[in-house]
């Protein structure tokens, strides 16, 4: 028989209620809260910072390629250039890139009844990957833009932002004055064709979107000018590499830069977020370890009566140290269970619920969103486990101290 475990099996699951039960339960359960809170927390942020960057790169891109200039960004018109048979099927070919699409812009001015509105045209290609936006389609406000045969399309995509602000529904007409360089503005009507809703002020305030060749008639391009290039990596993570690669391969005067370059404030707030979460990360971890050396300390200082007597009738340091371990274990084990089983309930009931809710105006969401990282789980499961036989040997110097005369006195 296993003397230290029977002892320690003993101790933990005695039916009677004893001090020392209780101290065990409440170590398991200090030790299962902060597993579930470090798994929530990991969750929680892994998704808010995927959802945001889903957003950010739906609408723009990954890597946007267009003329080099000094400054470039987001709400200002693009030199045109050519379309590059040879740099397309490059970029299509490219180790990591999904996809490529056209796009140009162009200033214009919305005008109704109820007001303006200034806003950047965003002009796509028949062919648009408008999939990657499903999400943003307002439901029950109209669809994307459609393509003719010939000429351009008459309708145009407005965000929530500016339909609410001109008063305008899918299928209302509007008049658009397009901005020309030192000429008067020229007018077009078109039609909402639907309504869409990033959630990203940035993109909602100034952007609507339309057919390519409106912009190209406007300002006199020929079929093959175009703005840019916005290309789609597979993994966003590998986008800066890529960028850098497909840089060195395109023609003189051409740059490819990652949206994060353009537009880096909304990345640095989620790189703001990273250092948050690892510092709950580091609390929760304080705060376990400080609850299991108490735990294990009062433990120790409430057993060693019976330390006394082991000592008395021969037992070895080493088998009362073990015993010590298996509470360790059984304190770990199951926090470690139960905290693991109530942190991915809960990311699960955020799921399927969407308990949680956002102010979107602030979050860029409406919703908390929740992503499960399995290695994530996996490595807190285990620096749990870790932590809590490192914690031990603090308390199992104690042992080491007592004398059995000492002991069996001990009150």
């Amino acid at each position: 028989m296993n003397i230290a475990r029977f002892i320690a099996q003993r101790i933990a699951f005695n039916p009677e209620r004893t001090f020392s039960r209780f101290i065990i339960r409440l170590a398991i359960i200090a030790t299962g809260i902060s597993v579930a809170v470090m798994i929530v927390a990991l969750a929680f942020t892994e998704g808010f910072q995927s959802a945001i960057s889903q957003k950010v790169f739906s609408f723009w891109g990954h890597i946007r390629v267009e003329h080099m200039e000094p400054e470039q960004t987001l709400i200002a018109e693009e030199t045109p250039m050519h379309q590059n048979d040879t740099v397309m099927e490059m970029i299509h070919s490219w180790p990591g890139v999904a996809y490529a699409d056209a796009f140009g812009t162009k200033s214009a001015i919305l005008k109704t009844n109820e007001g303006i509105e200034g806003i950047l045209f965003k002009g796509v290609e028949k062919g648009f990957h408008f999939n990657r936006l499903s999400s943003f389609l307002q439901p029950q406000e109209g669809r994307w833009i459609e393509f003719p045969d010939s000429g351009y399309s008459k309708e145009i995509n407005l965000s929530q932002y500016t339909a609410d602000q001109l008063k305008l529904k899918a299928g209302d007409d509007l008049l658009i004055y397009f901005i020309q360089p030192n000429a008067p503005p020229r007018a077009r009507k078109l039609k909402v064709a639907g309504i869409y809703k990033t959630g990203i002020d940035e993109y909602d305030q100034n952007f609507a979107m339309g057919d390519l060749n409106l912009i190209r008639r406007l300002n006199g391009w020929d079929s093959t000018m175009i703005g840019g290039y916005e290309i789609y990596v597979n993994d966003y993570r590998n986008m800066g590499a890529i960028a850098d690669s497909i840089r060195v391969n395109l023609p003189v005067g051409w740059n490819a830069q990652t949206i994060q370059d353009v537009y880096p404030n909304i990345f640095d707030w989620l790189g703001l977020m990273s250092w948050t979460e690892w510092l709950l990360l580091g609390v929760m971890t304080l705060v376990a370890v400080l609850n299991l050396i108490t735990c294990l300390i009062i433990l120790v200082l409430e057993r060693t009566r019976m330390v006394g007597i082991l000592k008395a009738i021969g037992t070895t340091d080493g088998t009362i140290r073990r015993i010590f371990m298996i509470h360790a274990a059984i304190i770990a084990g199951w926090g470690i269970f139960f905290g693991t089983a109530l942190g991915l309930g809960i990311c699960w009931l955020q799921q399927k619920t969407n308990l949680v809710k956002l102010t979107e105006d602030a979050y860029y969401l409406s919703v908390a969103t929740v992503k499960i990282v399995p290695w994530q789980i996996l490595a807190v499961d285990a620096a749990t486990m870790l932590i809590c036989f490192l914690v031990l040997l603090i308390p199992l110097q104690l042992t080491k101290r007592i004398t059995p005369v000492k002991a069996i006195r001990f009150e």
